[in-house]
């Protein structure tokens, strides 16, 4: 029930820093914890969104979520795209580094999606190199973050958690739980999502996101676009149950509302944790 990286802090309950948001957070004093900032909306020589982002690191601890990593393709790894991650990483000195366990393109192409991989022992093996690596060239450990899925593949010889979790173990990274994730791909694949929770080491999980999504039918797409719903807030508090004290963010990618709505949904996320931490101290 301890913070699983004793060199990585435990920062409390955040926001993804979105440009909307940028000014009334500046201006006032909300009560936000830390940020999440996109990593590849800062790899950039210069101008306002670094001098932006010098100034909320003046304010508040940062960590960098990546979409761009592609760490299950089956290209080389991107060696300039690391480079500027790692120099990006330099001028922010962020409490972590995550992205996501999935590939995000081929042949060289981005497909700015976050496609799954097959479970198999060959990935895993791939996968755990491909980080290792990355780390290596970092100087750092870093994140991986379950996806949202749409199909399986039939080669799959263990389940999703099982997956994230022994690439965790050989490559010797850590876990970004997405509890919205789980919810949605336990929708879609008809998995429980307890026992998801309970396949993930304790000792890997450093950060969890939380964030709303979309029905359409019978399917569940996580658009981040929404309100957290009830299932996903239940959800989380077993998570805590599980886990204990837990670096804890909001996301929202579209439809942003108003600061202080998500304001509301993260007081929502503290009083549903502090009564739990409080009775497991």
């Amino acid at each position: 029930m301890s913070n699983p990286d004793p060199r990585y802090p435990l920062l409390g309950y955040g926001l993804g820093l979105r440009v909307q948001h940028y000014e009334e957070i500046l201006s006032g004093d909300p009560p936000i914890d830390w940020l999440e900032v996109l990593s590849e909306n800062y790899m950039i020589a210069g101008g306002r969104p670094l001098d932006y982002l010098a100034r909320f690191r003046e304010r508040y601890p940062l960590v960098m979520h990546g979409v761009s990593l592609s760490i299950g393709s089956s290209d080389p790894l991107d060696r300039d795209y690391l480079a500027r991650l790692k120099q990006l990483a330099a001028f922010v000195e962020p409490a972590w580094i995550s992205d996501h366990l999935c590939w995000t393109g081929v042949d060289h192409t981005n497909l700015h999606d976050l496609m799954p991989l097959p479970y198999t022992e060959e990935a895993l093996d791939h996968v755990a190199a491909r980080v290792r690596e990355v780390q290596d060239f970092l100087g750092r450990r870093i994140l991986l973050e379950n996806v949202s899925s749409y199909i399986a593949f039939n080669a799959s010889q263990l389940s999703e958690s099982q997956f994230v979790a022994e690439v965790a173990r050989r490559a010797d990274c850590l876990i970004l739980l997405d509890i919205n994730n789980i919810h949605v791909s336990s929708r879609n694949h008809g998995f429980d999502a307890r026992a998801y929770l309970a396949d993930m080491p304790a000792d890997r999980v450093q950060q969890f996101h939380l964030a709303g999504h979309t029905q359409q039918g019978n399917l569940v797409i996580d658009t981040h676009d929404a309100p957290i719903i009830d299932p996903v807030w239940q959800l989380y508090a077993d998570a805590l149950h599980r886990f204990g004290p837990i670096s804890t963010m909001i996301e929202r990618d579209d439809h942003i509302p108003p600061l202080a709505d998500l304001l509301a949904e993260l007081d929502h996320a503290r009083a549903i944790a502090g009564p739990i931490l409080e009775a497991a101290a």
